[in-house]
């Protein structure tokens, strides 16, 4: 494991990613969580953006609810992300642009997330042409890679962020980075760890300040054997963990 590289905290809102602070990686429908998605809006909370996953995607038709939950969060300066699902490079270019394009069009999203993006040097070339194809509808798009795991550190040229870890506290307690990521700021990484209990919250921030991961998400959720997604809800230590990275929330 390298060394330590230091990352300050950020306040409320935080969209151009300076600083230590939140990538929220999709949570349940705004119908079905309205208290999440209003708690994300809360001054004082160092977001540097949230996925939109609308139903494994864009959806069909526009949906109001998320439509009303994004307009939410840009009004309070804070990055909203379209999903979009690459299938360990299964699907088709032509279906992830056009996912992106009802994207754009129905809820004016600020980037994508590349979920279960391929990390093989095999899959770089085509993972490069989609990212060409997704700044070309949207040329000031932020761009960040859902691997999941450590890439090839060609992916790092091709993205503004790369999700290097996504996974149970269970296995990131005893994780390493490899060397190539010194070569980049913290800010072009995001780790997203579930299971983590409140009493290791600080352990797993000093965790991901070490390895040199600006854009975290850490929950005590679990994926209770795989049935469950841990994503969907806040953590239950939310106040705590929000105070400890940014500002506070303003009760």
């Amino acid at each position: 494991m390298r060394g330590a590289r230091g990352v300050s905290g950020a306040g409320a809102g935080s969209g151009d990613g300076a600083g230590t602070g939140f990538g929220v990686p999709g949570c349940a429908h705004p119908l079905l969580a309205p208290g999440v998605w209003h708690a994300l809006t809360r001054p004082g909370t160092p977001l540097h953006w949230v996925v939109l996953d609308v139903a494994g995607g864009p959806g069909v038709q526009p949906d109001p609810h998320c439509l009303d939950a994004a307009g939410r969060l840009r009004n309070a300066g804070v990055r909203v992300l379209g999903r979009l699902d690459a299938a360990h490079g299964m699907r088709p270019r032509i279906e992830l642009v056009a996912d992106a394009h009802r994207y754009l069009e129905w809820y004016r999203v600020d980037g994508f997330v590349l979920d279960r993006c391929p990390a093989d040097r095999a899959g770089l070339p085509e993972t490069r042409r989609t990212i060409t194809s997704l700044r070309a509808l949207h040329a000031d798009a932020h761009l960040v890679l859902g691997h999941g795991s450590h890439p090839h550190p060609g992916y790092a040229e091709s993205a503004d962020q790369l999700v290097t870890f996504s996974g149970p506290w269970s296995r990131y307690r005893f994780s390493q980075v490899p060397e190539w990521t010194a070569d980049h700021p913290p800010e072009r990484f995001c780790h997203f760890v579930h299971g983590v209990p409140h009493g290791h919250l600080e352990e797993a921030l000093r965790i991901a300040r070490w390895q040199g991961a600006a854009t975290i998400w850490l929950t005590d959720r679990t994926d209770r054997g795989g049935h469950a997604d841990p994503w969907e809800d806040l953590p239950g230590y939310w106040d705590d963990i929000v105070s400890r990275v940014g500002t506070g929330v303003s009760e």
